[in-house]
């Protein structure tokens, strides 16, 4: 059957674009994110469309790269974990963020999040990283209490403009923030050895960041 272009039976045109601060389901929203090839990065934070502004080097770039190496020397160290780069997570019904990294530990060895048949990570990481230049607001508010709901149990924020570091840890469903060792050394309470030095790091001294992390992991490996 025909129909023609001025027929009340016509097909209405579906808008599949996204909108910033629209209001969709998670199922909705990744159909139209799965739809819109064009857009680069798009999340969805407590049923509200977020689209992050254009990636600067000094706030995001060089800070994000920094952080992938240290999760990525970590996790080629370590069996039973596996570190994510800027990977959709399909978190709850109302949450589907794209953090800058997560670290996980796998289903085998108990881990709580696992790649789906879609492709995207589901449940919730142990670690969670964002990089926050421009997302300040967000990342300290709607996606933290996302994240808390949902039983994330570290959270890493690195605040670029402010150039420092704040590293949440899930304690009787509260995040509280970490407190450095007299080294000024952050570690992890969940993954061992996963230690950061916060000056090197706001220093963007990369070199110094791996040396504290391969010392740690030496000293839990002969533990």
């Amino acid at each position: 059957m025909v129909i023609a272009a001025d027929s009340p039976h016509r097909a209405a045109p579906q808008n599949l674009d996204l909108e910033n601060g629209e209001t969709l389901s998670a199922a909705e929203f990744v159909r139209r994110y799965e739809r819109s090839p064009q857009i680069a990065k798009a999340q969805l934070i407590e049923g509200r469309v977020f689209m992050p502004s254009p990636v600067r080097a000094d706030y995001h770039g060089q800070p994000d790269n920094l952080l992938q190496t240290w999760l990525g020397t970590y996790a080629a160290h370590t069996r039973d974990v596996v570190a994510f780069t800027n990977t959709t997570l399909a978190l709850d019904g109302d949450n589907v963020p794209q953090p800058d990294a997560m670290l996980c530990f796998t289903p085998e060895a108990g881990g709580r999040a696992h790649v789906g048949e879609d492709g995207y990570v589901h449940g919730s990481p142990e670690l969670v990283v964002e990089i926050a230049g421009t997302s300040a607001s967000v990342d300290l508010n709607d996606k933290l209490r996302a994240y808390r709901r949902n039983g994330v149990a570290e959270y890493l924020v690195w605040l670029t403009r402010e150039n420092r570091v704040i590293w949440f840890v899930l304690e009787n469903g509260e995040f509280q923030p970490l407190a450095p060792d007299s080294r000024g050394v952050l570690a992890s309470r969940r993954f061992p050895g996963l230690s950061l030095d916060i000056a090197a790091l706001l220093a963007r001294d990369g070199a110094t960041v791996l040396a504290r992390l391969q010392e740690a992991l030496a000293h839990h490996n002969r533990a």
